[in-house]
């Protein structure tokens, strides 16, 4: 049986996705056949893997970071925020429903630990190591009961945990301290140290309170990771950009040609597959930035509507905030515009919609030929295809069915003179189509902008991935991390007091509220199992020197917050 390791965090936004896509890419590159896992996801930000399953979008970065291919074993259970108040449920990389958070903390998470623990079995049956990444913080003690993340999934596996902080918030040595103390005796046996993420400045002034918190807890500190400016990493939820910033700090590089292109993407409310537009990003001379105001549409070559849990809500938000009126003065102006997924389906003429919404039947922009009916099934696929004589791959997550009436035809959606839709997510992620793409753009735009001939967005994906690593290797103790992988966690750890407190009743049942709601497909939780798919410096104790220095991250904790601290029902 394989070995394993949990990296939780004291926060959300801590940096547990990019370091645990770091020790896999470390690991694979020492000869380790290793797989990433994540019990319970929260993201808009999905993926499709081959078999056909939705996974979180993190989960599969990190499978390349290991250089496998990703299953739905990687995230069994994934929820896709639909609303502050419910999320839908995906088991298995299908759809089961929608619940609210009540519902789901009520009871039916608890009854998902056997299908987590069965696919960490598989993948530990398979592979040499397994690292995990928590959600949240493994203290969030209101839900430790139903936990099956954090300490639930360590505690089945007996896996070793390395709790990461983000030191560029502040706090950390108390965030540590109160992480572990906040535990009970047991979950505290399996904390086996911490890892500090994105320092900046002299190492030396932080090895005192390293020391310090040594003797306060008997735990050592495995590593010093450096702030890291533009690793450009697919995240798990998160909008790592300003509103009117840069995408993710990319650094733009001078254009090719003799001007650059502007790209405005729409910051549509539950926005997702918002790693849709890094590849443009990634192009030199492609300055792309997230709006949320009409004006800042009218000096852009290209406007992007990108795909959106609530494409029926953010077809009301871009008229309520003028964005609407603005798209579509764009189309009779002949300047280009690109919906992608829900924003393909707000470009059409008509979305009817009692699946998602339950809006009934709602007009769209009239920009394109199309009319969308939400069906209950959910596409799942990975099309292949071309379009502008380019091949072309891409990925699909969607309930709407496009009936398309004219245009020409593009990637199964269509095309009427410089505005163009789409289901199909990644597809810019294919080098040839999307230098095609951005010629025809900047063509509609009057832009003298000529796309680089050897933009490789694999090649720098694969470039970011070995980043990871490399800090990893270079900032880490590694061998001792081995020896939490191969042997667990030391023995002999000294309890924090005061400990996890005692269970009180849930208030709401002392409140006399009634339970959450059942999901709309309730046996799906219940019957689901993997099988149904086939498959510093070094080291930091009393008398450790510091090596210096993380991982830039980001990750919002915006939609994991919402379903994981509200009380309210589902609508």
């Amino acid at each position: 049986m394989g070995g394993g390791l949990l990296v939780a965090g004291t926060t959300s936004d801590a940096g547990k996705s990019v370091v645990t896509a770091g020790i896999c890419r470390w690991l694979v590159r020492r000869g380790v056949k290793v797989a990433p896992f994540k019990a319970q996801n929260m993201s808009l930000n999905s993926f499709v893997t081959r078999e056909g399953a939705e996974i979180g979008r993190a989960q599969a970065m990190q499978a390349q970071a290991a250089r496998v291919e990703p299953t739905a074993l990687m995230n069994p259970v994934l929820l896709k925020p639909g609303s502050d108040r419910s999320s839908q449920v995906v088991l298995m990389g299908k759809p089961v429903g929608e619940m609210s958070a009540r519902g789901y903390h009520g009871g039916r998470q608890e009854a998902l630990l056997g299908t987590v623990t069965d696919c960490l079995e598989q993948l530990r049956s398979t592979y040499d190591a397994v690292i995990c990444e928590g959600a949240g913080s493994p203290a969030e003690i209101n839900l430790r009961r139903t936990d099956i993340v954090n300490m639930g999934i360590a505690r089945a596996a007996k896996f070793p945990v390395l709790v990461v902080g983000d030191i560029d918030r502040g706090g950390v040595f108390a965030s540590f301290f109160g992480t572990t103390a906040l535990l009970s005796a047991e979950d505290q046996s399996l904390v086996a140290g911490y890892l500090v993420n994105k320092f900046r400045g002299d190492v030396s002034l932080l090895e005192p309170g390293l020391d310090m918190l040594y003797g306060l807890t008997g735990r050592r500190t495995y590593g010093v990771l450096p702030f890291t400016h533009g690793l450009g990493i697919d995240e798990e939820d998160g909008l790592r950009v300003s509103m009117r910033g840069a995408v993710r700090e990319s650094v733009v590089a001078p254009p090719h040609g003799e001007e650059v292109l502007r790209v405005a993407v729409c910051a549509v409310p539950l926005m997702s597959n918002f790693t849709d537009v890094d590849a443009l990003a990634a192009e030199p001379g492609v300055v792309v930035r997230f709006v949320d105001r009409a004006d800042e549409l009218a000096d852009a070559d290209l406007v992007i509507v990108p795909g959106t849990r609530g494409t029926v809500k953010a077809l009301a938000w871009l008229r309520e905030r003028g964005l609407a009126d603005a798209l579509v003065r764009r189309a009779a102006e002949g300047r280009p515009v690109l919906g992608i997924c829900g924003g393909f389906q707000v470009l059409g003429e008509r979305i009817e919609d009692e699946v998602e919404s339950r809006a009934g039947v709602v007009d769209g922009l009239g920009l394109l030929p199309v009319r969308v009916r939400f069906d209950r099934a959910k596409t799942l696929a990975r099309p292949v295809g071309s379009a502008l004589g380019e091949p072309v791959e891409g990925y699909e997550i969607h309930h709407g069915v496009a009936d398309v009436r004219g245009g020409e035809p593009f990637l199964d959606g269509c095309r009427v003179g410089a505005v163009w839709g789409t289901h199909w997510h990644g597809s810019l992620e294919s080098d040839g189509f999307r230098r095609r793409f951005l010629v025809e753009v900047a063509r509609a735009a009057g832009r003298r902008f000529v796309p680089a001939p050897d933009t490789s967005f694999g090649v720098l994906r694969e470039e970011q991935l070995d980043r990871l690593g490399d800090l990893v290797e270079e900032h880490a103790d590694t061998d001792a991390l081995w020896r939490l992988i191969e042997g667990g966690a030391p023995g002999g750890l000294p309890f924090v007091p005061p400990g996890a407190p005692p269970a009180v009743p849930d208030a709401a049942e002392s409140r006399g509220a009634a339970p959450g709601p059942a999901p709309q497909s309730p046996e799906g939780l219940e019957m689901a199992r993997p099988e149904a798919l086939g498959e510093a410096r070094k080291s930091h104790g009393p008398d450790a020197e510091a090596k210096p220095q993380g991982l830039d991250v980001g990750r919002s904790a915006g939609p994991e917050i919402a379903v994981v601290h509200v009380d309210q029902e589902a609508k």
